[in-house]
């Protein structure tokens, strides 16, 4: 049913349990897992000095992130490729959906609500509702 499964990562806690299902379900299906980090470069670009620096920090932190996923991968028996690229998250979720051939995206949600949710945004939202394959949220434990 799944041989490839997307599982996009923002090192966060509400991704860690996201990683965890798709893990679960690449093994499960012997599906190759992608984690996918992405730079959003564009919120920074009106810092006069210093956007290189900020994306170029945020660029390192998703290769830490995208290794973290693909040693815990590892340690269940998954293949996984991890991937960081720069662009509108929810775009370039979906562009990799297309690129890769992706069968199913996992993501977490912090399950923000009211004008939180309003003034936030939700990538996650935005996925659901626009992607051509299932996805599969997964909820932060209420704890965190």
């Amino acid at each position: 049913m799944y041989s490839e499964i997307l599982v996009p990562t923002d090192g966060g806690p509400a991704s860690e349990a996201a990683i965890e299902h798709a893990i679960d379900l690449a093994d499960r299906y012997d599906a190759r897992l992608h984690a996918l980090y992405v730079v959003d470069g564009a919120a920074y670009s009106t810092l006069e000095a210093g956007a290189e620096v900020v994306v170029e920090a945020l660029e390192a932190e998703g290769e830490e992130a995208t290794e973290r996923v693909a040693d815990a991968a590892a340690d269940a028996g998954v293949e996984c490729v991890g991937s960081v690229t720069s662009g509108t998250a929810y775009q370039s979720i979906r562009d990799y959906v297309g690129e890769h051939d992706i069968d199913v995206v996992v993501m977490g949600t912090h399950g923000r609500k009211g004008l939180d949710r309003y003034l936030l945004g939700s990538v996650t939202e935005r996925v659901v509702r626009t992607s051509d394959v299932p996805v599969l949220t997964v909820r932060q434990p209420a704890d965190e």
